[in-house]
């Protein structure tokens, strides 16, 4: 083989590879980040509403999604540039107290239904698939009697319960299922767990540190199931869809060679990751979980584990609960054992006595807990598909931080160096992910962050009483990507300049 030959064959390798025709390209919102219209036309104010006005200095920037990117007044605009930039595919969610202001569904409001029919019958009209997450952002005047954890000071062996949801998911599959045949039970279960009802750093805002991430977790857990039942029993034959849950997952790296490490980063992985879907693909926790938990419990004088226990037939009712497997993935971290000295990421469920940290050498985003590491994707990927045997993954959410700048370098990177390493899992591993979602299609936002970190392809301007959508060079450098089903890294859209090599 002469020089010019292995050359060529070497750059094939690394730029001939381009994603199937069959893999699927959108984009990823959420109600409230960008609908807006938060009390509009019989809406009820959610959990959401209800925190950022009662709380607003938790809010980095003092904002809320009142108005948001105004998404509710806008739907031909955002169909229209998931149209120009030729997605495949839109995930979006549902506001539970738009289409029932009071929780209870016997009590619907039909310009809720309205505005979502309108969504959904624009896009499929401009031959994009809806993918819709049910959501559990919850309508504040039901929010009592929801039965997701006890409230704060009550026993904790009063558990949670799940029908609340799985009647909601039912009116939510009547009305909408004859067109939606892809379906998110709940998108990120462990951040509305531990963030949610364990140290309370978002909305409801509940701090049941080490009890109230379990008891939500157990319920979410039945509440998937139970939807995913009912819909396999009265939908599925008739409407021919398909149901998962996606989880949010960083890689967890072994800091160093030798077990110790090794099992540091797995046990991460199995707190994280593993909480849920062991449950749905294995059956039962994880037994890391299961077993570090009860130990601690007892050290710490509880009667009971701190993690509940399923019942016999809960384990057989979620047991196999997924047709697809959603994987939100954004950063990594290096693992070790707690003693190491390394700060503790306050991302880490202290149960795990394991220490996970980004050192400060990795390029990060303008969120605090994005550091650039695109190894990380492959890495995960691979172990999805020895862990779980090579499930259907749906790449719901992957995106990259920054102020919000047009000429966006750093996000352009940040996709061309992830896809391709998506692209390595599939083509030279074998890892069956069937789609790719960005996160997000134009600044929105950001929960505690406000809008102080854009993750948005499109600019988006709070201030702007239009809120005009204006694209940023990601945007038509991701178009080409999905159009020429390759990555070019480099492309360079008319009116930018070249970005620097990542």
């Amino acid at each position: 083989m002469n020089f010019i030959t292995l050359t060529l064959l070497l750059v094939y390798q690394v730029h001939g590879l381009s994603f199937p025709k069959c893999f699927k390209f959108g984009f990823a919102t959420a109600s409230y980040q960008i609908e807006g219209g938060w009390n509009a036309s019989g809406k009820g104010p959610n959990i959401w509403d209800w925190y950022t006005h009662t709380y607003p200095t938790r809010i980095a920037d003092l904002t809320n999604g009142d108005v948001a990117c105004d998404s509710y007044h806008k739907v031909a605009t955002d169909v229209k540039l998931l149209k120009n930039i030729k997605a495949d595919f839109y995930r979006f969610s549902i506001s539970w107290a738009r289409i029932f202001p009071t929780g209870q569904t016997n009590n619907i409001n039909p310009d809720g239904v309205r505005y979502y029919n309108e969504l959904i019958n624009l896009l499929l009209a401009n031959n994009i698939k809806p993918v819709r997450i049910i959501s559990l952002i919850m309508p504040i005047k039901y929010f009592p009697y929801s039965g997701i954890v006890s409230k704060p000071g009550s026993p904790s062996t009063n558990l949670p319960k799940s029908d609340y949801f799985v009647d909601y998911a039912d009116k939510v599959f009547s009305l909408f299922g004859d067109r939606v045949k892809t379906w998110i039970t709940f998108n990120e279960p462990s951040q509305i767990c531990e963030f949610g009802y364990s140290n309370g750093a978002i909305a409801p805002g509940y701090t049941q540190l080490g009890i109230g991430n379990y008891m939500c977790g157990r319920t979410l857990l039945i509440a998937h199931a139970k939807a995913y039942r009912l819909y396999e029993k009265k939908y599925k034959q008739l409407q021919k869809g398909f149901i998962g849950m996606t989880v949010h997952a960083v890689w967890f790296e072994p800091a160093a060679e030798g077990k110790t490490y090794a099992e540091a980063a797995e046990i991460s992985l199995q707190f994280m990751f593993g909480w849920w879907e062991h449950p749905i693909y294995k059956g039962g926790y994880p037994p890391v979980m299961r077993k570090r938990i009860n130990y601690l419990s007892a050290q710490q004088n509880f009667t009971k584990s701190r993690l509940p226990y399923f019942t016999k037939d809960e384990i057989k009712l979620i047991k196999g609960t997924a047709d697809f497997l959603g994987l939100n993935h954004y950063t990594s971290f290096l693992c070790s054992a707690l003693d190491s000295g390394a700060v503790q990421s306050p991302l880490m469920n202290p149960d795990t006595n394991v220490t996970c940290y980004q050192p400060s050498s990795w390029k990060r985003g303008a969120s605090i807990w994005i550091k650039v590491t695109p190894w990380g994707f492959r890495k995960i990927l691979n172990w999805i598909k020895k862990e779980y045997g090579n499930p259907k993954v749906l790449v719901t959410e992957n995106g990259y931080s920054d102020k919000g700048e047009l000429q966006d370098c750093n996000r352009v990177n940040f996709l061309n160096d992830y896809l391709t390493e998506l692209l390595n899992a599939i083509k030279k591993d074998g890892c069956n992910v069937q789609g790719y979602a960005v996160w997000t299609l134009m600044d929105n936002f950001e929960w505690g962050s406000g809008y102080t970190e854009r993750f948005g392809l499109f600019y988006m301007n709070p201030s702007d009483p239009n809120r005009a959508r204006i694209p940023k060079m990601s945007a038509y450098v991701l178009r080409n990507i999905i159009k020429t089903r390759k990555i070019d890294t480099t492309f360079t859209p008319q009116g930018f300049k070249a970005c620097p090599a990542s």
